[in-house]
C-alpha cells in the first residue's frame, strides 16, 4: 500500500497538469466520467494516503488500496481504473478506489493530521494519543486520524528508531517518549520521501522486511500484531516494552503464539 511520501511524489510528478483541462476521461471506475471532460484541474493535493484532484466544483479522491499503481504518459497492458488525458500528456491509475467528493476539500480533510503537510500539528497529535491510552502503539501509528500518511513501513521503522516495542500501550509511554513518537513519525516520513526519490529506500530499512537487527545482530521477530493485524518486525532486545506486568505477560503470550 503506497504510504504518504509516495503520494507526495505522485502529486509532484503531475504538477505540470495543474491548470490544464481534461480532454479525455475513460476507465472502469464507477463514477460519472462525463463530468470530468472539459474540467480544469485547479490543484492536485494529497492527504495521507489519499491523492486528490481538485476540479473546483468537486474533486476526485484516489486511494491506492494494497496494490494500486499509476503511470504518467504511458500505459500498462491492462485497462486502467481511470485515465485522464490532457493536451500535454496523461495520467493512468490502476487497481485503486476512486470516488467523487462534492464538498470543499478544506471542509472534508483535517490537514493538520497529515504528517507530510505544512499544516501538521504535533501538539494535536499528542492530544489525540493521550485520549487513547489503551491503544497499542503499533495500531496508533496506523490511525489515519492521528498520523495520516503513515503506513506499515513507517510504523516498523519509527518504532525501531525510537526503541519502542510495538505491543506497548500508548498510555504507558512517558511524556518524552510520546513526543518522540510524534516527532519521528513526521521525520521518518520525510526521510522516506528523500530516500525514495533517490531509489535507495530499501537500503535504509533497519527492521522492515529484514531478518536480523541492524543494531545488535539478533534475529528479528515477525508477527501480525494489533487490531490492524499488520505485519510487524521488531527486536525484543533493542525495543523496550512499556507495559504493566499484566500487559507484559499478555504481550509475551502473543509473541510466543506468533512464532
Amino acid at each position: 500500500m503506497p504510504e504518504g511520501p509516495t503520494i507526495v511524489i505522485l502529486r509532484e510528478q503531475v504538477e505540470r497538469f495543474t491548470g490544464c483541462s481534461i480532454v479525455r476521461a475513460e476507465g472502469n471506475a464507477k463514477i460519472d466520467l462525463s463530468r470530468l471532460e472539459g474540467r480544469r484541474v485547479a490543484a492536485f493535493r494529497s492527504w495521507g494516503k489519499h491523492f486528490l484532484v481538485d476540479l473546483q466544483d468537486f474533486a476526485l479522491r484516489v486511494h491506492f488500496l494494497m496494490f494500486g499503481s499509476y503511470t504518467i504518459d504511458e500505459r500498462k497492458p491492462r485497462a486502467p481504473r481511470l485515465s485522464l488525458g490532457f493536451a500535454g500528456g496523461e495520467l493512468n491509475l490502476y487497481s485503486c478506489a476512486i470516488r467523487m467528493i462534492e464538498s470543499d476539500l478544506d471542509s472534508v480533510y483535517d490537514w493538520s493530521a497529515d504528517v507530510m503537510s505544512e499544516a501538521w500539528d504535533a501538539r494535536a497529535a499528542c492530544r489525540k494519543l493521550r485520549a487513547m491510552p489503551d491503544t497499542l502503539v503499533c495500531d496508533a501509528l496506523l490511525d489515519q486520524q492521528v498520523f495520516a500518511g503513515v503506513g506499515n513501513i513507517i510504523k516498523n521503522e519509527v518504532l525501531y528508531r525510537i526503541r519502542v516495542h510495538p505491543l506497548s500501550r500508548v498510555g504507558s509511554l512517558t511524556p518524552a517518549k510520546l513526543r518522540q513518537l510524534v516527532r519521528e513519525a513526521r521525520q521518518y516520513s520525510f526521510d522516506f520521501l528523500a530516500w525514495k526519490k533517490q531509489f535507495v529506500l530499501r537500503q535504509h530499512w533497519q527492521v522492515h522486511n529484514q531478518g536480523t537487527c541492524g543494531g545488535c545482530g539478533r534475529k528479528l521477530t515477525r508477527a501480525y500484531l494489533g487490531e490492524t493485524d499488520r505485519r510487524t518486525f521488531l527486536c525484543a532486545h533493542e525495543q523496550k516494552l512499556y507495559a504493566t506486568p499484566t500487559e507484559a505477560r499478555a504481550a509475551a503470550a502473543i509473541l510466543a503464539s506468533a512464532r
